[in-house]
């Protein structure tokens, strides 16, 4: 595979990568939260800087010091994810159903989002980057290969999560049922998602 040809399939890749399930759902839960699509495109600005920092850490380990991470830490990984998943589905349930505010920062959302990012980079990162030591015979190609998949994933998200904050935004500005409708389905889907994922760490193939 030449270096041209190794870039672009990260970047493809990556793009790919960004409408995986797991992620969707939880920018989806984060955006229950937050009104318009700035605001959405912050959100996921935020996760994707947490995930390309957890991603290119462990990644640019394994690639360029050959960092071995155990199947044990790599399960360990998609349990939190699960973790992650349900426990923001269960927040949604109970916090107070109040409007996120127009403008104007939010430290504590801004945080939950980077946070959120990181336990997705954790997760499957060691896996990726092997697959490209192995694919990609120079050290250097590899890392800008990963270094490509991470801006695909960040610019894959924030499109995504630009398009579904209309059709979002628009059921959180009705009032009443359809609001806590929307929130609670979300919510349900965040927890059924981890319940899912975890699973699969738990009992699926390579599980002890």
């Amino acid at each position: 595979m030449t270096g041209v040809s190794a870039l672009l399939l990260g970047l493809g890749l990556g793009l790919r990568h960004a409408a995986d399930a797991d992620h969707l759902v939880a920018i989806t839960t984060l955006l229950q939260r937050e009104r318009g699509p700035r605001r959405a495109a912050l959100v996921a600005a935020l996760w994707g800087l947490g995930h390309s920092a957890a991603f290119l850490g462990v990644g640019l380990l394994v690639v360029l010091v050959g960092l071995r991470v155990p199947a044990q830490l790599e399960r360990a990984a998609e349990l939190l994810v699960a973790f992650m998943l349900i426990a923001l589905g269960v927040w949604h349930l109970v916090r107070p159903q109040r409007r996120a505010p127009a403008s104007g920062g939010d430290a504590a959302a801004h945080a939950r989002s980077i946070v959120v990012g990181v336990v997705h980079g954790l997760s499957g990162s060691a896996g990726i980057a092997l697959l490209a030591t192995t694919t990609i015979p120079s050290r250097l190609w590899a890392a800008a290969y990963l270094a490509l998949f991470g801006l695909g994933t960040v610019a894959g998200m924030i499109a995504l999560t630009v398009v579904l904050s209309w059709p979002i935004g628009w059921t959180l500005s009705r009032e009443g049922a359809a609001r806590r409708a929307s929130i609670v389905a979300a919510a349900l889907l965040g927890i059924a998602t981890g319940a899912a994922v975890g699973a699969g760490a738990l009992f699926g193939a390579g599980a002890p």
